[in-house]
């Protein structure tokens, strides 16, 4: 089956880092013309400028925490853009961690808005030209969350939970269109915001970043940490013809992680 994604053009948020950027790079290496979308514009430059230049990529400025400057930038990129979007890759941050009883009812509304309302958003914004097309691939990255908790991530792991079983469910109404949708599960991947997460709990139980990407390595039957290439990989594979007959699944790309910490 057929991997290249010459043709195509995908919209891939999150993607000046970790793996929206890993994904962007290798979706741009296989053939497709990237729609970059993140909030700060200099990383956008810097990312548009690494990218293979044999298509015409652009990019997108919306902080994700506002939705309806989102809403507004996409709409206008997809005008000066004149042709339908193939492949939607969802992308964006998780909440602070810190235990769930703890936390206030905004946090929830925030997580919620960036995580869940964005995504819907930006569906709304290319489905109709996919199902022009009878053919389209809708890609969420969200967490391995989704199948197993992760101990002091309890809004995200409530909310992330909500965005897979709003994947499902698009996968449910779209697939008579030629459209699929999928929900990649990524488990602990050496990125910023693995980072990120191992500072605040370095900070809230004494424990060393090491000892804890340590520990959390050894919480898969891989006994390491993923790499963002490692998860690209397969979502390209789901952005492709080679995935035509998949949809409606959450892909666990964690190494095998079996413990909840």
């Amino acid at each position: 089956m057929d991997k290249s994604l010459k043709g195509k053009t995908a919209i891939v948020c999150g993607s000046t880092d970790g793996i929206g950027k890993s994904t962007a790079a290798l979706m741009a290496d296989r053939g497709c013309q990237i729609i970059l979308v993140a909030r700060n514009q200099d990383k956008l430059d810097s990312t548009l400028a690494e990218l293979n230049n044999n298509q015409k990529h652009s990019s997108v400025c919306a902080n994700f925490d506002k939705p309806e400057q989102l809403k507004e930038n996409i709409s206008t990129a997809l005008k000066s853009l004149n042709k339908p979007v193939d492949i939607l890759v969802n992308n964006s941050g998780g909440p602070h961690g810190g235990p769930l009883i703890e936390a206030n009812e905004d946090e929830f509304r925030v997580a919620f808005e960036r995580l869940l309302i964005c995504n819907h958003i930006l569906a709304k914004a290319v489905v109709p030209g996919m199902k022009k097309m009878k053919w389209g691939r809708v890609i969420n990255i969200i967490s391995t969350s989704v199948r197993q908790v992760i101990a002091g991530l309890g809004v995200s792991n409530t909310i992330r939970g909500s965005v897979a079983q709003w994947g499902k469910s698009l996968a449910l109404e779209l697939g008579e269109f030629g459209i699929t949708v999928n929900n990649v599960l990524p488990g602990y991947t050496a990125t910023s915001r693995l980072k990120e997460l191992a500072k605040n709990k370095s900070e809230s139980t004494g424990m060393s970043e090491e000892d804890l990407y340590e520990i959390w390595g050894n919480n898969t039957s891989l006994k390491r940490l993923g790499m963002p290439g490692e998860i690209s990989e397969c979502i390209a594979f789901l952005a492709s013809d080679a995935s035509s007959y998949i949809t409606g699944h959450n892909l666990s790309i964690d190494g095998g992680r079996f413990g909840g910490a």
